[in-house]
């Protein structure tokens, strides 16, 4: 079935929705998980400014591995930086340097507008990855 996911979180509820279900699919299928954390950058003008501190991103990060990981799977995390508009292809090269077969992600409800301006990740990550990605389902 799957031998490496990568599940790709945030700090917002979503992400909650997106460790459960890959802590399922892993046991079933006694996969490795990577985690994976972006802490996002935009550009304002000239200046690259940051969304989130280095303790915020790390404790994102750590939370999740240590979920995984008392649930009884395999798990170890990675932290990345980068620009809120390279999320996508950040998430599918990691993907890639995993080996992962599949990409979980969780879902973030969003305006048509804000869609419009900005893709989600999830959106992008459907259209453009070679690797499945599964969209978790939102919180009961």
């Amino acid at each position: 079935m799957f031998h490496h996911i990568l599940v790709a979180v945030d700090d917002s509820p979503a992400s909650h929705s997106a460790i459960r279900t890959t802590a399922e699919l892993a046991l079933l299928s006694g996969a490795q998980v990577r985690v994976l954390h972006i802490d996002t950058s935009e550009v304002v003008y000239d200046t690259v400014v940051g969304l989130e501190d280095d303790a915020a991103a790390h404790r994102v990060l750590d939370s999740a591995v240590a979920t995984l990981r008392q649930a009884g799977i395999q798990a170890d995390g990675k932290l990345l930086d980068g620009l809120v508009s390279d999320v996508a292809q950040a998430v599918r090269e990691a993907a890639e340097d995993f080996d992962a077969d599949l990409i979980v992600v969780g879902p973030h409800h969003r305006s048509r507008l804000a869609s419009w301006f900005s893709p989600s990740v999830s959106i992008a990550l459907a259209h453009d990855s070679r690797t499945a990605v599964l969209l978790a389902p939102g919180q009961d």
